[in-house]
Formats: structure tokens, C-alpha cells, sequence
């Protein structure tokens, strides 16, 4: 399908030529000599955005003032926020949150049909990309049949949606299939998917080149911004939208200028560089920013780093953090296997339209920080936040002041000996330093050492964050070699897996022979996928879990991923901690987070000598070198040869070819969801929220994971439930990321984390809440209740509510629970459009007033005005709460409301709703 062009554009048209081809593409010089404003100064990740915008200019969604506003933006010092209609060149989703995103779409077809329009006009008519990466879990490890049963079991849970999925390959257009066993999406993304220039035809016939950018349902989709590809995570409601044509309402945004200095110095990673970024931004403020890192230190930071930084830009906040394009660009693409002719493009057109990092790259910045590479330690962060940053030689002591405030009833011993106060009276074990009376431990049965807190019983290389970087992978892989080399392996309590980002990391790694010395200390291959980072870490053994839950106890995972949130990697684990591949391999050998891994012995040699981290440490060139000799052009190009073929199971798989789904009644996996059911073929108004009691008073970094979570659910819950009633077994529960087809399983899992403390109850852990008769219920139970009484609903919030992933259902299950309104102190950028999305409207409070200044129980009737007839994004709103004593409260709320389109999308009951009226009459 050729690209579809503006029709206003024609003055900023230009050509060039590269690898022997001539190309059309929109002249950012152009413009300025069109008399459109200087843009000479802006941020290379602007001029992507601006490009955009000239490409599309059509009088209609795009307009010459859009254009001029970026030429304001660098006058005003890197402010501008006016609103634009951006459009992505494609889409990229993963399996969690890609099928409940082609349900909507089979589901919108169903609607159409029923509002009397053509089915076969809910397409997509950007190219999709969906990578099944999601699903597979930690079932077996520890040995070489743990990759091929870990397969087996995920083909045999998740049939019904890939069945659905393939069907799905099918019946819609420009929609492709990643089958699974393959990769991570976004290692997938970079490391082929992506091209950095694009180049397709236009309606005109003629061969057009533009930047390459995306929008994925997934929040690291920014990974690939480490390769100059512009692109962020969205919600599946917002991709879906984007799928179907229509474009991202955004302002124009701030552009924080990170600058790099030196280089990285003996012993340290990108893991480490990384950590240290996602505290500074998170310090300084960045959300809803771009952010461009910049300076001389890039030319000493090779793109693998790169993209471990870009990929973290959920966990510092922004938007994006960009790389442009240099000389480090091409070098990775060439090594990646890319055509000659791209890296001519790219190389070619970076040039010409103004995107290349050369010596005099100087643009303007909204504002700027500095970090200087030579001045990074090797560090971890934890225990459940990624941006609390730790330098390696205080991870001991911090872990011991963690304890510490997680057991004040636990008085420190003040006579020398150190007793042991845990459980049994047993005395200390030898390894766990100073001040041991915080501490529980409890006996493992059937096994001669006992856990503790701080015991680690996960640990896991995993995640596309580092998986994607050889670096750190072959700097792992040499770790295990010397310590393999010592005698040294992991403690028997550790849950050891490596998980990769693509079939890559394995060619390079045998071809190091490497990872016969990783299998040896437990790090065999356990599949292709997210696994642990994203809690699809599997059960650890009984024994353990037993012990951890009847003691009580602390126990730790250290991962080389991206997300340490509570209840997210396992419900055992209560503390996570985020590190680089090579620290993961040597926290394994130490087994203890009490341990100081930095001048502590990490286990005994075969001669009964301490072993310490310096001696198994690899130098910078013994890495180098091997990533020099093994990381080939050759071993990228053979391993994604046939990426959308898949193995036999995949091949296999077989579907039905129709238009619309027949819907399996019985399925658990896969539901019509009730979103376009009866739906009128005319939008509504917005009207006030009147008489609404609130569904949770919840703190600050209410985290997506917290809303909706992703992994394992217990039988008690109303997911469990819901599943027992349909005679499933908890053995098939499988995981609530896998069953986000199913909006009865994902309704009765919103707000059921764990971890998750509602104010409105004393001391209680996970969903829970009052019912409309005041007694302790399930968070879905009270709504339901409240649903029959016709009662709306509000959550309350504290700061960045909504952090973390990009996923969907924690604005569906909202909406679904009957919630029409989520008042918090500052919203994530996803999830605040993801909610309006759905229909549901934000709030911020402000002039200072908080849930806790305002001293709200839970038991408030809540009414906010203001909202009907016409309302103006952004407004203050009155907002009249009611305690329970029957005295008011008079507060004014910011309306999140942020543009028009938005609040076009809330009359129409959501985005999807809007697009699907549209399309009826067109």
C-alpha cells in the first residue's frame, strides 16, 4: 500500500540521490527558504517531528502555522506546546498488549457490520508488526531441555491465541506475525525491523524517503531511538486508532538536551551508565518530554549502549531519549546486516535534510544536563523502583537499612556475639555482616541451609535492555568462564535463566563458546522472550516458596531488566533489584544480597580459597575482542532470514479464513469484548460527575503493574474464580499478560496486585476496598455492586499515577469497573492518554490540595462540575466532596483534558468509538 501524502506539500518537495537511486523527500531547508520560519537550530529529534508535519500538510490536519510553530518553538527557547497531528511511518506491538488490540479491531469489525458499514474498512493501513514474545515462562531451568520444554508449555497454554493470531495475519491488511521462540519485539525492532530512513512510494508513483518512525504498544518501543528511529510506546487504544488512520494528537514538546562526556572507564557497563541516567532524569523532571542526549562522549558510546539508554526512557519519565544520526549509526546497521543500499540512504538523506550529529551539531535545548562517562561505578538499583540508583559497594549496607524499615519491631542485638534473632534462634550465617538483628530465617525442608532475609532466589539475565547489548552479554558469558574456571557455581536456592532478545545472542555466544560455561553455572538458555522482566519468571521450587511465606521472609531477584516494581518479577520476591548481565551471573554465586560483592568473597575455590568479584571480573578488551570476532554481519542476516516463518509448532498452528471471528463461546483466552455492543451511530456529551463514591485512595507511583497486573494470579481471586467456574485448572491459569484477549478475566484482575495498598483499609495488602455496605471486598466485587446501583465511580491518586508499562487494560479495566473519573496529583504520559481513550477523564488537583491534605477516607460522595457544554482542554473544573460526616469540601481540579481530539474522544465514549462512527458514514 503506497504511502499517503499531503496535498499542500509541494513547495518543500526536494530530491537526492543514493546507491544509484533517486528520491523525493520534504526539505526541512526548504521550508526555511519558503519563508516558513529557521529551523536550523533545532534538536535533531524535532526535525523528525517537523518533517512529519511537512510531508502531511493538507489545510485539513496539518496547516501551515503547525509548520511555523517549530520555527516559535527555537525563538521561545525550546517552548511551544501547540497542538499537531503527528502521524508514525508504522506500528509495532508485542503479544500482551497486541491481542487485545486485534480483538478491538475483529470486535470493530462486528460493530461496523452492525452500524450498517463495510467490515472490510477497519484495516490498518500503516504497516503492523506484532512480535510474540510475552507469553513464554521459566517453567524448567537449570539444564539443557529447559529452552524446548519452556516452548512446549508455552504452545500449550497459548494455542487459543495464536490460533486467533494467525487468523488474524490473515483477515486484516498490512499485518504481520513474529512468530514465537524468535525474540523480544523491540531487539526484533532494532535490530532488523528498523531502518532509520524509510523509503516507499507515494499515491503518485514516485519513491519518497522520510524518517523512519513508530509507535508500539509496548513503553520500550523508545529501545530504537538508540538507531535515530523516533518512536515511543502508546496504549493499544491509542495504537489502534493510529492503525486505522488516524493521527496522534500531541503538543509540540519540550526537548531536555542530555549532554555526554568522556568515556566509560575499567570495569564498569552500559547497565551501570544507564542507572545513573534514570536518576539524574528522574530527578530533574521529564515526563512528557523528549529528551536528546549529545556531546563528544558519543563518539566513545557504541549503539548498543546507546539503545540500553533509549530503552529506559519509561523509567526516567520521558517520552523518548533520541540518538541522531553519526558515523556510529551506519557502522551498527552495516554490522546488523542492513541492505547497502539503506545505509546509502540513510547516510545520504541525514545529510541533505539536516538529521546528521557532525562536529558543529549545536541545536537549542528547552534546557540541558551533563554527565561526565569517566565518572560512572558499577552499580545496581532497587529494591523496587528504577530509578534508586545504588553504587555496587553500598548495595550491602542499603539492603541492610531496607531491612531495617521493613522490620522496626525487630530490635538490633547489642552484645557481641550477633545472636541470630530469626526464627529458631539459629545462629547467624557467616556471611551476613554487622548488624544481623533486623533479619528472619527460616529452615528449607529437605535441604541443609536455610533462607534468610535478603536470600536470592531469582536471578536472571533477561530483558531486551541489556539482552541487545554484547557487551554486557559476552562480558556475562566471560564471568561465568573464570568462575566455572574456580570451581564456582551458583547457590542451590538460586533460580538461574538466560532469556535472550534474539536468536543472535546465542549464535554469538556458542561461537565464543560461552555458553557451555553459562549452562554450567546454571545460566542455560530458557527461551526468547521478556520472561523474568516482565514476571514471567515461573515458580521457584515448593520448598523455597514454602519457606519464604511461612517465615515470612525478604527474599530477593537481581535482573538485568528494566522494571523492579512491587509484585511484578515474582510473588515470592519482595525485593527486586535491576543490574547488568555480568553482576546478575555474579550475584548468583553469592546467593545473599547481604553479601558486599564489591570486596566480599563471592564463594571458595576448589583449593578452599576466597574467591572475590575482582578475580572473575573480565577487562574491557577481553570483551572487546570477542565482541570483535563473534558479533557478525553474517550471524544477523542468517538468523533473521525466515523471522516471520517460525518453527514447525507455528507452521502448524492452523485458522480459519473468514472477515469477521467466529468467536469461540467457550474460549477463556479470546472474548468479544462489550466496548461496541449496541452501540448508537450518534456520539453523546459529556456530563458532570454527580453522586460518585470512590473505588481506592491510592498513594504515589501507582505503577500500571499495580492497575493491572501482568503476571500469575492466586486461585482465590476473582480471576481465579472466574477460571475455576469454567473448570480450568490452576496448573493452565497461565498469566493475566496472556489472557488480555478475555475482558472478564482482565476486569476481575484490575486493581488485584499484591502489592497494592487501598488507603481506605488499615494495613491491607492487594485488591481490596468497601462496598456499598462498607464491608472489606474485592476491588471488582464492590464494583459490580456499585454498577447495580448505578452508581459512577472515582479512584483517587498521588504523584505519577499511571508509571510504567503502556498497557491498555489499566485504563479498559477501569472503565469497565464503572470508574468515570481518576483524580491524582500528576499523571504518566501513557496512561493518562490511554484513560481518556477509553472515555475516562483525568484529574489533577491543584492550589496544593492532595488526598492527604484533604484528609479523604474513602467514604466521600464526590461531585465535579463544570464539565458540560463547552469545556476547554485543560479547564479548572469545581469539584464538591462530601465526607462522611456530611461537612463539604470545595476544591478545583485540572481537567487532563489535554486537546480537542481528546475531547471529541470522551463524547464519543472512547477513541475506538470515534473512529468506528467515522468510518460508518464514510
Amino acid at each position: 500500500m503506497p504511502i499517503v501524502v499531503g496535498q499542500d506539500t509541494a513547495k518543500t518537495r526536494r530530491s537526492l540521490s543514493a546507491g544509484g537511486k533517486t528520491f523525493a523527500y520534504y526539505s526541512i531547508k526548504a521550508a526555511e527558504e519558503a519563508g516558513l520560519g529557521d529551523f536550523s537550530k533545532l534538536p535533531a529529534a524535532l526535525k523528525v517531528v517537523l518533517e512529519n508535519m511537512l510531508r502531511f500538510e493538507d489545510g485539513k490536519t496539518v496547516h501551515v502555522d503547525d509548520i511555523k510553530a517549530f520555527s516559535d518553538w527555537a525563538k521561545q527557547g525550546g517552548k511551544n506546546p501547540k497542538e499537531i497531528a503527528y502521524r508514525p511511518a508504522r506500528i509495532l506491538l508485542q503479544d500482551f498488549t497486541g491481542v487485545p488490540a486485534v480483538v478491538d479491531l475483529a470486535a470493530m469489525r462486528d460493530g461496523l457490520k452492525n452500524l450498517g458499514g463495510d467490515p472490510e474498512k477497519i484495516n490498518p493501513l500503516n504497516p503492523v508488526d506484532l512480535v510474540i514474545d510475552h507469553s513464554v515462562m521459566i517453567d524448567e531451568f537449570g539444564n539443557a531441555r529447559a529452552f524446548q520444554m519452556n516452548v512446549d508449555r508455552e504452545y500449550e497454554r497459548n494455542m487459543e491465541r495464536y490460533t486467533f493470531l494467525k487468523w488474524g495475519q490473515s483477515a486484516f491488511n498490512n499485518f504481520r506475525v513474529v512468530p514465537p521462540g524468535t525474540g523480544i519485539c523491540h531487539q526484533v525492532n532494532l535490530e532488523y525491523l528498523s531502518k532509520t530512513v524509510w523509503s516507499d512510494k507515494d499515491q503518485s508513483g514516485e519513491m519518497v524517503a522520510y524518517p523512519d518512525t513508530l509507535v508500539g504498544t509496548d513503553s520500550h518501543t523508545t529501545m530504537v531511538n538508540g538507531a535515530a528511529v523516533l518512536g515511543w510506546g502508546v496504549g493499544g487504544i491509542e495504537a489502534e486508532a493510529a492503525m486505522l488512520g488516524q493521527p496522534i494528537s500531541m503538543l509540540i514538546p519540550e526537548v531536555v538536551g542530555f549532554e555526554l562526556t568522556g568515556a566509560m572507564v575499567e570495569g564498569t557497563t552500559g547497565t551501570d551508565l544507564v542507572l545513573k541516567v534514570v536518576e539524574m532524569l528522574r530527578e530533574k523532571g521529564v515526563v512528557g518530554k523528549f529528551v536528546e542526549f549529545y556531546g563528544k562522549g558519543l563518539d566513545n558510546l557504541p549503539l548498543a549502549d546507546r539503545a540500553t539508554i533509549a530503552n529506559m526512557a519509561p523509567e526516567y519519565g520521558a517520552t523518548c531519549g533520541f540518538f541522531p544520526i553519526d558515523d556510529e549509526t551506519l557502522r551498527y546497521l552495516t554490522n546488523t546486516g542492513r541492505e547497502e543500499e539503506t545505509i546509502a540512504l540513510v547516510e545520504a538523506y541525514a545529510k541533505e535534510n539536516g538529521f546528521w550529529r557532525g562536529a558543529d551539531y549545536a541545536p537549542i535545548y528547552t534546557d540541558t544536563l551533563s554527565l561526565d562517562m569517566s565518572t560512572i561505578v558499577p552499580a545496581i538499583s532497587g529494591p523496587k523502583r528504577p530509578q534508586d540508583y545504588i553504587a555496587l559497594d553500598q548495595a550491602a549496607k542499603a539492603f541492610g537499612e531496607y531491612i531495617k524499615g521493613q522490620r522496626p519491631e525487630k530490635s538490633a542485638p547489642t552484645d557481641e556475639k550477633k545472636e541470630w534473632t530469626g526464627e529458631g534462634g539459629q545462629p547467624a550465617p557467616a556471611h551476613i555482616p554487622g548488624d544481623v538483628g533486623h533479619h528472619k530465617s527460616y529452615a528449607v525442608k529437605g535441604q541443609d541451609y536455610r533462607l534468610h532475609d535478603g536470600s536470592i532466589v531469582i536471578a536472571s539475565i533477561t530483558s531486551c535492555t541489556n539482552t541487545s547489548n554484547p557487551y554486557v552479554m559476552i562480558g556475562a558469558g566471560l564471568v561465568a568462564r573464570k568462575a566455572r574456571a574456580l570451581g564456582l557455581t551458583r547457590k542451590p536456592w538460586v533460580k538461574t535463566s538466560l532469556a535472550p532478545g534474539s536468536q543472535v545472542v546465542s549464535a554469538y555466544l556458542e561461537a565464543a563458546n560461552l555458553q557451555e560455561d553459562l549452562d554450567a553455572i546454571g545460566f542455560n538458555l530458557v527461551g526468547y522472550g521478556c520472561t523474568t522482566c516482565i514476571g514471567n519468571s515461573g515458580p521457584i521450587a515448593p520448598e523455597l516458596s514454602e519457606a519464604v511465606n511461612e517465615g515470612d521472609l525478604i527474599a530477593t531477584s537481581v535482573l538485568s531488566g528494566n522494571r523492579n516494581f512491587e509484585g511484578r518479577i515474582s510473588p515470592d520476591v519482595r525485593a527486586n533489584y535491576l543490574a547488568s548481565p555480568p553482576l546478575v551471573v555474579a550475584y548468583a554465586l553469592a546467593g545473599d544480597m547481604n553479601i558486599d560483592i564489591a570486596k566480599d568473597p563471592l564463594g571458595q575455590d576448589k583449593d578452599g580459597n576466597d574467591v572475590y568479584l575482582k578475580d572473575i571480573w573480565p577487562t574491557s578488551k577481553e570483551v572487546a575482542d570477542l565482541v570483535e570476532q563473534t558479533v557478525t554481519r553474517e550471524a544477523f542476516r542468517e538468523k533473521y532470514a525466515d523471522v516471520f516463518k517460525g518453527d514447525e509448532k507455528w507452521q502448524g498452528v492452523e485458522t480459519t479464513d473468514s472477515l469477521t471471528y467466529d468467536w469461540p463461546a467457550t474460549s477463556t483466552y479470546v472474548q468479544n469484548p462489550p466496548y461496541f455492543q449496541d452501540m448508537s451511530a450518534e456520539p453523546g456529551v459529556i456530563t458532570d460527575v454527580k453522586g460518585a463514591k470512590v473505588l481506592a485512595v491510592l498513594g504515589d507511583m501507582i505503577t500500571t503493574d499495580h492497575i493491572s497486573p501482568a503476571g500469575s494470579f492466586a486461585q482465590s481471586s476473582p480471576a481465579g474464580q472466574y477460571l475455576i467456574e469454567r473448570q480450568v485448572a490452576p496448573r493452565e491459569f497461565n498469566s493475566y499478560g496472556s489472557r488480555r484477549g478475555n475482558h472478564e478475566i482482565m476486569m476481575r484482575g484490575t486493581f488485584a496486585n499484591i502489592r497494592i495498598k487501598n488507603e481506605m483499609l488499615d494495613g491491607v495488602e492487594g485488591g481490596y476496598t468497601k462496598g456499598p455496605d462498607g464491608k472489606q471486598a474485592s476491588i471488582f466485587d464492590a464494583a459490580m455492586a456499585y454498577q447495580e446501583q448505578g452508581t459512577p465511580l472515582v479512584i483517587f491518586g498521588g504523584e505519577q499515577y499511571g508509571a510504567g508499562s503502556s498497557r491498555d487494560w489499566a485504563a479498559k479495566g477501569t472503565a469497565l469497573l464503572g470508574v468515570k473519573a481518576v483524580i491524582a496529583e500528576s499523571f504518566e504520559r501513557i496512561h493518562r492518554s490511554n484513560l481518556v481513550g477509553m472515555g475516562v477523564i483525568p484529574f489533577e488537583f491543584t492550589g496544593g490540595d492532595t488526598r492527604k491534605s484533604l484528609d479523604l477516607t474513602g467514604d466521600e460522595t464526590v461531585n465535579i462540575t463544570g464539565l458540560e457544554g463547552d469545556l476547554k482542554p485543560l479547564s479548572d473544573v469545581p469539584c464538591e466532596i462530601t465526607m462522611a460526616d456530611g461537612t463539604v469540601k470545595n476544591i478545583t481540579l485540572k481537567c487532563r483534558i489535554d486537546t480537542a481530539i481528546e475531547k471529541e474522544y470522551i463524547e464519543h465514549g472512547g477513541v475506538l468509538h470515534y473512529v468506528l462512527r467515522d468510518l460508518a458514514v464514510s
